[in-house]
């Protein structure tokens, strides 16, 4: 491939499109760039997740570099790349040692990830299994549903707050009176005192919980933000999401494909490339993984696994 058509391409994936290349026999005949058009609303909803102090992580199977200029449009707080279609739940299960984790989807491979984090939020238009892997459901296909989803759980949340409060309070002065705490004093009430007052807390709290109906999922004036999870990232994740492997036993080139295959085939793992020379393997990672699975893989392999290079 000429100099001048990879500086093209590069250029093209760092707008966030993916190249094609054609060719026919031994010649080029040329590059056709495909990009994924971002949805008027998606940015949008971005934002106000991010106002409500949640971090946003964007999970794909794209490159690098056509992914970040991607989640740069979006505005996401991280973009995981290169994951594999059975790599998505090993992702969010690392995610899921930072904090609490929603996962969002439509497609089958999404179906493990929904199923795996706290919470699963399937788009109304994505496949049978991507829903009935979820726990919400969004009923239309915007993004700004997700935003409205957690408004109103947040509501919901509040209000369940506020009765346990309410109910607290009223039964920590009506029980004492209704058994006679005030008949020292002189003091009697009618039952049918008693009934109403029951009947009125009743009546508070199930108005309370109906005022639900009044919230308004797409106002984000009275948003709250909490305090996002902080990235925590391990021993591997260190430098740039890079670990070093030493290995002994490799001899050629063959050995090092038959290395690179195996650590690429670690949920977790984004991409692989072996040194025999060197002794070495350099491990790109989508999210920590635990070093019992190197090891694993490169023994299975018939090659003697000696750590983590520091």
């Amino acid at each position: 491939v000429p100099e001048d058509m990879m500086r093209q391409a590069e250029r093209l994936a760092d707008e966030g499109k993916t190249p094609l290349m054609f060719g026919l026999g031994d010649k080029l005949l040329g590059i056709i760039a495909v990009a994924d058009v971002i949805k008027e609303d998606s940015t949008e909803a971005v934002k106000e997740l991010r106002n409500m102090g949640i971090r946003v992580v964007m999970l794909t199977g794209d490159n690098k570099k056509t992914a970040e200029a991607i989640g740069r449009q979006a505005g996401v707080d991280e973009v995981i790349a290169g994951v594999l279609p059975d790599g998505k739940e090993a992702v969010i299960r690392g995610l899921m040692k930072q904090g609490k984790v929603a996962m969002v989807g439509d497609g089958i491979n999404d179906a493990p990830a929904l199923t795996r984090a706290d919470t699963g939020i399937a788009i109304g238009a994505g496949t049978d299994v991507a829903i009935d892997a979820a726990d919400v459901v969004l009923m239309k296909s915007s993004i700004m549903d997700v935003a409205g989803a957690i408004r109103l759980s947040r509501a919901t949340l509040r209000n369940i707050h506020e009765n346990l409060f309410w109910a607290f309070f009223y039964n920590t002065i009506g029980i004492p009176v209704a058994a006679g705490a005030l008949i020292p004093l002189g003091i009697t009430l009618n039952p049918m005192l008693g009934a109403a007052a029951m009947s009125l807390s009743s009546f508070c709290v199930v108005t309370n919980a109906l005022r639900l109906n009044l919230v308004n999922i797409r106002d984000a004036r009275h948003d709250h933000k909490t305090k996002p999870a902080k990235a925590v990232h391990g021993p591997a994740e260190k430098e740039g999401h890079t670990v070093t492997l030493k290995i002994r036993g490799m001899m050629c080139g063959h050995c090092e494909a038959a290395v690179k295959k195996a650590l690429e085939a670690i949920p977790g793992v984004a991409s692989a490339a072996a040194d025999h020379e060197k002794s070495i393997a350099v491990v790109d990672l989508a999210v920590p993984v635990d070093e019992a699975a190197f090891k694993k893989a490169i023994e299975d392999e018939g090659y003697e696994y000696l750590g983590i290079t520091k």
